[in-house]
């Protein structure tokens, strides 16, 4: 589930390992560069933590962050 806290949209996502973790990041890279928004995020064996802000703006949440949530999730429900 996706938090809006200190102008970020954050999610850990947790898989079974390391490589279904950073397959998943690797799905996401590609979306977000047909997006051309692109992610602040860590990885950490089997999670992935994501940090969604819009730097053009100040670091604030926008439509943008809240569309590359949702690819994020309709990547998870495949």
């Amino acid at each position: 589930m996706w938090k809006q806290e200190d102008d970020k949209l954050t999610r850990t996502i947790e898989f079974d390992d390391f490589v279904s973790a950073f397959g998943f990041m690797t799905k996401v890279a590609i979306i977000a560069e047909k997006m051309n928004h692109h992610p602040n995020w860590s990885n950490s064996y089997n999670k992935v933590t994501f940090e969604l802000s819009t730097h053009d703006v100040g670091g604030k949440v926008t439509e943008r962050d809240r569309n590359l949530a949702s690819a994020i999730d309709k990547l998870l429900a495949e």
